[in-house]
């Protein structure tokens, strides 16, 4: 196993972790391809040095955040739109009000698209039921296939 690389940051002068697309996408179990996906949204912005990519810990965490806001539902749009909102306010106050308000309205979203499911599967419990009635009214068996 390869020693972790270390670089200095331009910004600070400090030493700091970097990663290679390779190592993110084994830890993340995701393909190069998809990270230069996020790259080429403005999701993450990682250094170069010529044709290689570091990646910072700040960008290992950011796509932590988009790979998880995916999962959630979240639009591309959405995540970036969030991940922004720590570049303005450091402290993320605001970055964690807006995910609570998001959070918040994906639930009720859930929760009206649930409902509508449940209300489906009453129509089609009580259609299979008169369907099922006829059948036996008819004298045929409704559990038979033919």
């Amino acid at each position: 196993m390869p020693l972790p690389q270390i670089a200095t940051d331009p910004a600070s002068g400090e030493k700091t972790r970097i990663y290679s697309i390779a190592e993110l996408a084994r830890e993340f179990a995701i393909t190069p391809r998809t990270i230069r996906f996020y790259e080429d949204e403005g999701l993450i912005s990682p250094r170069r040095e010529g044709l290689a990519r570091l990646y910072s810990p700040g960008d290992r965490t950011r796509l932590g955040w988009i790979l998880r806001g995916k999962r959630l539902g979240f639009s591309l749009a959405e995540i970036k739109e969030l991940l922004d909102l720590y570049r303005v306010d450091r402290t993320g106050v605001q970055q964690l009000r807006e995910l609570l308000r998001r959070c918040r309205v994906h639930v009720a979203d859930l929760e009206r698209r649930r409902a509508d499911l449940d209300q489906h599967i009453v129509e089609f419990r009580d259609v299979a039921g008169q369907v099922s009635s006829e059948l036996k009214r008819r004298g045929v068996d409704p559990a038979a296939s033919d």
